[in-house]
């Protein structure tokens, strides 16, 4: 679903939906940014979590499932500074929040963060 350019200046896309993609494919490789939802087969969970921590990045990841438990405990394995189950990770200026591997170091946001960026 979706994928097709709006038209006005820059590189707009509305929410895309893609199958048929693999591991190699640049979609599923490399760190995007963008309403693009890549979606990959695996044949189980050890499978699943193997393939989302061989990635270089790891800025955020969820686990989408009906038992919230499972999805919890498999989110927790994820290499990723911020992992979230049945939602994309939600900021809020409380939380640190930051990537790891080649996806960035440190964190921003939390108090000390706050406090770094307020002259009183």
């Amino acid at each position: 679903a979706g994928g097709v350019p709006e038209d006005g200046p820059g590189y707009l896309f509305p929410a895309t939906v893609l199958t048929n993609v693999s591991d190699g494919h640049r979609i599923v490789d490399e760190e995007q940014f963008g309403p693009v939802l890549p979606v990959l087969g695996f044949q189980d969970d050890d499978d699943a979590v193997r393939r989302a921590n061989a990635s270089p990045y790891g800025l955020q990841g969820s686990v989408w499932t009906k038992d919230l438990e499972k999805g919890a405990s498999l989110a927790a394995r994820l290499e990723v500074g911020t992992a979230a189950v049945n939602q994309a990770a939600l900021l809020t200026p409380d939380v640190p929040f930051g990537g790891c591997k080649s996806s960035g170091y440190g964190r921003q946001n939390a108090q000390g963060s706050l406090e770094g960026c307020t002259q009183l």
